[in-house]
């Protein structure tokens, strides 16, 4: 046993923990969990806890079924929205096969070797995300239309609908929880909302991204409300984006920046860029994940569409924030293609794969995009040599089949799954008959 095992144990008793939730995701990214007592905790730290591996997505076919979970205790929580005494706590953990070697199936895995390889190059990589979603007055119906708990917009400050205190309670919680919050707000849509949460490093922030859906849910359904992490749950309003600020650090020094540099860039974060618009189309899959996803993409509002990059402008697929003098720790790129329902830990994996791949090659930067690629005609675009990204998720899915990176970082099981999945649910949803065609087609066919 080490510190932090001992650590937790004695926690468990000076808070009075009856149940230890163990949280584990699959490879779509939805969070799981499997409840023990805290006289199993000892044992889990050192054996494992096992499980039918085939009843969770993607992680066992049905005769390699035994699986492991290996809590991590530096991950250990109170769970604030369980009440004091008794409490509830939970922790991460990861997967492991019966022999005790990493499961390549668990996502947390796929994000540590990638961490790894970067670290062997001598890097730390940090991320910032900036977290939407919307909130709806209850659960919608199915065939329904939600309704939002408001009609505000971007940066309103109302009493209406209760948005604010919707925040302000889930911040509290959220806090409580070890998890810093920089900024919060209101969004473009009705009842959409923004919690960015403080930059840390990619594991402990894909953690607290899964930390964070859960603790927006509970506080959602604790004041008779339901919230969503839909890419576009409404055509005429925003989507919803987790834009995240990314930066990569050789020690103590930002990797990014370079004094006197073009927008204090440097060539390192210049290729990690390139290397990023580079592999875009292969990771789009998994980045934006849902057939809903490409409607969000599609539709404007500062989503992009274009393989681009440019200095403070929201229509680029990657972002060079304006440089803060005398702070060099705070350069950093801005990806604002990753949509809010997206695995965390398989997303920014593949960020940082292909951001590493464009510094191993020296990948160059493309020229500079200026102007708003929304605002541009296809013509134009054509003359700028600017390149779309896949349109929908059939096209993700073939940038995807061939590529090396993807199959390299998943592993080959997770990549059949996932590739496997995807065309299922790119197969229902293309034979669904949707609304717009019945309205559209009905009255004139």
């Amino acid at each position: 046993m080490g510190k932090q095992e001992d650590f937790v144990l004695r926690a468990l008793e000076e808070r009075d923990v009856r149940f230890v939730r163990l949280w584990f995701t699959d490879v779509l990214g939805s969070l799981k969990s499997v409840a023990i007592a805290p006289a199993e905790l000892e044992g889990a730290f050192s054996e494992g806890i096992g499980f039918d591996g085939s009843a969770i997505q993607g992680f066992a076919r049905v005769h390699e079924a035994d699986m492991l979970l290996k809590p991590d205790p530096s991950t250990f929580q109170i769970l604030p929205w369980r009440g004091e005494a008794p409490a509830t706590a939970r922790m991460f953990c990861d997967i492991a096969m019966p022999d005790g070697s990493p499961s390549f199936a668990d996502p947390r895995h796929v994000l540590k070797r990638s961490l790894q390889k970067a670290a062997e190059a001598g890097f730390t990589f940090y991320t910032h995300p900036e977290i939407e979603f919307y909130v709806f007055r209850g659960k919608p119906d199915v065939g329904g239309r939600p309704v939002p708990v408001d009609d505000s917009g971007y940066f309103d400050h109302t009493a209406q609908g209760g948005g604010q205190d919707f925040r302000r309670e889930v911040i509290t919680m959220l806090e409580n929880m070890g998890i810093s919050v920089e900024f919060s707000h209101h969004e473009g849509g009705p009842g959409q909302q923004e919690i960015d949460l403080r930059y840390a490093d990619a594991l402990s922030t894909a953690d607290n991204v899964m930390t964070f859906r859960t603790v927006v849910r509970e506080v959602a359904l604790s004041q008779g409300k339901w919230a969503s992490f839909m890419p576009k749950p409404f055509t005429e309003h925003p989507g919803s984006a987790m834009h995240t600020h990314l930066s990569l650090f050789e020690g103590d020094e930002n990797a990014f920046y370079e004094a006197g540099a073009e927008y204090q860039l440097s060539a390192t974060g210049r290729s990690f860029i390139a290397g990023v618009l580079e592999h875009t189309p292969e990771i789009t899959a998994v980045t934006n994940q849902w057939v809903n996803s490409y409607k969000r993409l599609a539709s404007g509002y500062e989503a992009p569409n274009y393989l681009s990059w440019g200095h403070n402008n929201r229509s680029a697929l990657v972002r060079v924030p304006m440089y803060k003098p005398h702070k060099s720790g705070s350069a950093r790129v801005e990806h604002r293609g990753i949509d809010a329902g997206c695995n965390p830990y398989l997303t920014y994996a593949f960020v940082l794969a292909a951001g590493l791949k464009g510094i191993e090659n020296g990948s160059t930067l493309p020229p500079e995009t200026e102007d708003n690629v929304w605002s541009l005609t296809d013509r134009e675009r054509k003359t700028m040599g600017l390149t779309p990204m896949p349109r929908n998720l059939d096209e993700a899915i073939r940038e995807m089949e061939s590529s090396e990176l993807v199959a390299e970082t998943l592993g080959e099981h997770v990549f059949d799954f996932f590739l496997r999945n995807k065309r299922q649910e790119w197969d229902a949803y293309r034979s669904q008959v949707t609304q717009f065609e019945i309205d559209r087609l009905l009255p004139v066919l």
